[in-house]
């Protein structure tokens, strides 16, 4: 995965479930000392879709910076998955 700031985060898919519209990865590799996050898809109720997404990492001082990124992939991500 290539961010908006240019970092490259090497990414091990750990797993994948269709029915349940979730795919769950690990960062292999890089400043953390560990990383773990999910995407899942849930449907609304107004025939939309909500999205969420955790990560989970150490060491702490990473949070800030890794959620920054994160709100930016999910802006980016927007318009394609609206369109």
């Amino acid at each position: 995965m290539t961010f908006a700031n240019g970092l490259v985060a090497r990414e091990r898919i750990v797993d994948t479930d269709d029915a349940a519209r979730r795919l769950a990865w690990a960062v292999v590799g890089g400043r953390p000392t560990h990383h773990n996050a999910s995407l899942q898809v849930f449907a609304e109720e107004n025939g939309g879709s909500r999205i969420v997404w955790i990560a989970d990492l150490l060491p702490n001082d990473l949070a800030g910076p890794i959620d920054d990124m994160m709100e930016q992939a999910m802006r980016a991500m927007k318009p394609t998955l609206e369109g």
